[in-house]
């Protein structure tokens, strides 16, 4: 005996007779049950398979509304649309509050019904059928563009089509998951050899450089000090423009979008390197020279970045800018709710400056950790953490006040950061730097054609402790290991997101200015 494979849908309708002739219509695709009241229909659901439910708002007894409510008590994950003669805002505006699925108002034609059912009930194979379709059409002119990609404006193009074909992964089949994987990975070589041919030319030629490190706080955020309003600069250490994405609708519920900008992290693309520039608005060496106080090499035992704060102070001074600001680093969710109140301080300032380490302590943690290794195991699962974060974290809520008061807000990144998966050997001296991703130091030994080589880093403005220091970079999916205990740290760091290095995820990052709404 074959059994009935169409849809069920409960149409809950006190006139339900006069819908005759929608409900034969409907009936030739889905099998369709009536209720003439929200009470019954209650009782009906929890005895029947029901896919979807068609549901009037003047009823008697239970009104629409209220059986919404009840409804998703007992079968939340229905899609609800509302099919009703009312046509007042105040009904449509609540029910869209109580989360409906879609809203009609009667009389309504039979092939608008069927859309809208089709809509609701096949929505996920239909964008999944849309997106591969879309994708497939795409794909070479991508692979196009990736290939001959040939300046900093077009790189950042390309990778702005990449985060955006990665947001809909989720609705490809696995093969075109693959491709698109594969077609990051060619990218991420394609981009590195452009970073060698032109890196030196940024560094030394202001005119052919993009927006960078050492100059975004002077292009994006002084110039906006002077509107009388409260400034509040908010960074998210490693902080990548697709985690941006990801949290924008979030942010959306408070702050409208002024200016969406992406620059270039300098490298090496770690916080000691990249924040201070950011700040200080000059490059490592130049932070040396000029405040040898504020500057520790890698080979020193002392925190990195600790003067942030007065790095900041030194370049509103050689801007001509004085102002007092305010400035919290963040390594906790109590220090944050610490942070959330004094709101009043923040917005009294006419600049402030948080910084938020969560991103970058999960990425840590995730190395060791076998557990958030699992949670954080591919690109999208380390972005849907990122939003868990930034939903429950102090960090929304301030968002939120934020707005309530007025404030301006610039949300920016340090640097961005890379799954690794490509182990290179290296031989160093202990006092070579630890990162994964770059090397510091001298007498390095490593097959020069797996990295990017800098043996003067001084002509790249980058400090070099001893006179045969060299910095080499990983590139791709990439990371350095030393010979020694080769496969203990191999499979302890494959396939964890590490920063330092050059890739699309760590030098193409996020600068936002945002509105309040």
């Amino acid at each position: 005996m074959m059994t009935n494979s169409k849809p069920k849908i409960l149409w809950i309708d006190d006139e339900i007779e006069m819908l005759k002739s929608q409900i034969i219509f409907l009936e030739k695709h889905y099998e369709v049950v009536t209720s003439t009241n929200a009470t019954d229909a209650l009782e009906l659901l929890k005895d029947e398979v029901i896919d979807l439910v068609l549901l009037d708002e003047n009823m008697p007894g239970l009104r629409g509304l209220d059986a919404l409510i009840e409804i998703k008590k007992v079968r939340s994950d229905v899609p609800i649309i509302m099919v009703t003669k009312s046509e007042e805002e105040s009904i449509m505006e609540e029910a869209i509050g109580k989360n409906i699925s879609d809203y009609l108002v009667k009389p309504v034609k039979p092939s608008q019904l069927l859309s809208t059912i089709k809509k609701n009930l096949n929505k996920s194979e239909l964008i999944k059928n849309q997106t591969t379709q879309d994708y497939t059409k795409e794909f070479q002119k991508l692979m196009n563009n990736i290939n001959y990609a040939n300046s900093y404006e077009e790189w950042i193009e390309v990778y702005k089509d990449i985060v955006y074909w990665e947001m809909l992964a989720d609705q490809m089949p696995e093969g075109l998951k693959e491709s698109l994987e594969n077609q990051k990975k060619d990218a991420n070589i394609n981009f590195a050899n452009f970073i060698k041919s032109h890196y030196y030319n940024w560094i030394t030629d202001s005119e052919s450089r993009p927006l960078m490190s050492q100059t975004i706080l002077a292009k994006k955020l002084l110039p906006q000090l002077d509107n009388g309003k409260p400034n509040v600069l908010i960074l998210i250490d490693n902080f990548r423009y697709d985690h941006w994405k990801a949290i924008l609708p979030i942010i959306s519920n408070y702050f409208k979008v002024k200016e969406e900008t992406l620059f270039f992290s300098i490298l090496p693309t770690t916080t000691q390197y990249s924040r201070n520039a950011i700040f200080s608005g000059l490059m490592p060496l130049d932070i040396k020279n000029k405040y040898p106080n504020y500057w520790f090499d890698d080979e020193e035992d002392e925190h990195k970045n600790l003067f942030e704060a007065e790095l900041l102070k030194e370049n509103l001074r050689r801007n001509g800018i004085k102002t007092d600001f305010y400035f919290r680093k963040i390594f906790n969710n109590d220090f944050a709710k610490k942070v959330n109140s004094e709101i009043n301080s923040i917005v009294k300032h006419n600049l402030s400056v948080i910084i938020y380490n969560f991103i970058d302590i999960l990425s840590h943690k995730q190395t060791k950790d076998t557990t958030l290794k699992e949670l954080a195991s591919n690109e999208s699962s380390y972005r849907s953490l990122t939003v868990s974060w930034f939903k429950s974290s102090p960090i929304n809520t301030l968002f939120k006040e934020l707005a309530d008061r007025g404030a301006n807000v610039f949300l920016t990144t340090d640097h961005g950061s890379i799954m690794i998966q490509n182990p290179v050997k290296i031989i160093g001296y202990k006092e070579t730097s630890t990162n994964l991703r770059y090397k510091q130091g001298k007498a390095l030994t490593y097959d020069s054609r797996a990295v990017y080589e800098i043996s003067n880093p001084k002509q790249y403005h980058l400090p070099a402790p001893h006179p045969s220091t060299r910095y080499i970079f990983a590139t791709g999916n990439d990371f350095f290991v030393y010979q020694n205990n080769y496969n203990q740290y191999v499979n302890l760091y494959r396939n964890s997101f590490q920063h330092g290095g050059i890739s699309l995820e760590e030098m193409i990052i996020p600068f936002i200015s945002l509105l309040p709404k």
